[in-house]
């Protein structure tokens, strides 16, 4: 019994591990996310097509950045004042919204699953911080774009959701394109950049004007030199 829990012990410390050695790993190449492992296993469709972030038309990192994690330049993996928010809403009653940085998305979705869980954010958190401190900005962002999912039928990385909803590349988007793309990412099985509703529509002329911001320039320009 004895040496069963030592066993036991020792497999949970390396599969606690091996995230951390797989992120260094991941400083280059073309990793795939556990949802597609998953979907791929399962039978479901996946589709992805890895294309470099020098590639892809910059007004999607822009977009994306504008829609999903405003500070992602400034913060550490974390984005403190957006947890401390999402605590007191929980503490007032409220919805909690999503406090999740684009980091954090990376830590999920390359190693761990969906869904809200304690145990998952437990995890999250320190792989985020990880994750920030190993990789620089620009690769962190290109992961993402390559492992979300964009579009309704297995389409996973900003080429393959390009493709799907407007028939071209990812280094063809224009404006609008990307900022429709980055509007549908909480929910790309729901909403669509294929045929956007109103809804879907209001939120991308919000994320161009925001992609457009001086700061968020800056941001950019900054990131892809480095």
């Amino acid at each position: 019994m004895k040496r069963l829990i030592r066993a036991a012990f020792v497999i949970v410390l390396l599969l606690l591990a091996a995230p951390y050695v797989l992120t260094l790993i991941y400083s280059a190449g073309h990793p795939v996310s556990t949802l597609m492992i998953w979907r791929s296993v399962t039978g479901a469709p996946v589709t992805r097509d890895w294309i470099d972030i020098e590639r892809i038309s910059p007004a999607l990192p822009r977009s994306v950045v504008a829609s999903e994690d405003a500070k992602f330049c400034s913060h550490h993996g974390i984005d403190w004042d957006s947890v401390r928010d999402v605590i007191d809403d929980m503490q007032d009653g409220e919805a909690a919204r999503g406090g999740s940085t684009i980091t954090q998305q990376v830590a999920k979705n390359l190693f761990l699953w969906p869904g809200r869980s304690v145990v998952r954010k437990a995890l999250e958190f320190p792989l985020a911080l990880w994750i920030d401190f190993v990789l620089s900005k620009q690769r962190i962002l290109e992961l993402y774009l390559n492992i979300a999912e964009w579009g309704p039928d297995g389409q996973f990385g900003a080429e393959a959701g390009a493709a799907y909803a407007f028939g071209g590349s990812a280094a063809r988007l224009t404006a609008q394109e990307a900022a429709l793309m980055a509007a549908i990412l909480p929910n790309p099985r729901v909403r669509s950049a294929k045929k956007p509703g109103p809804g879907v529509r209001r939120l991308a002329a919000t994320y161009v004007a925001r992609a457009r911001s001086a700061e968020l320039q800056a941001c950019w320009r900054e990131n892809s030199a480095s």
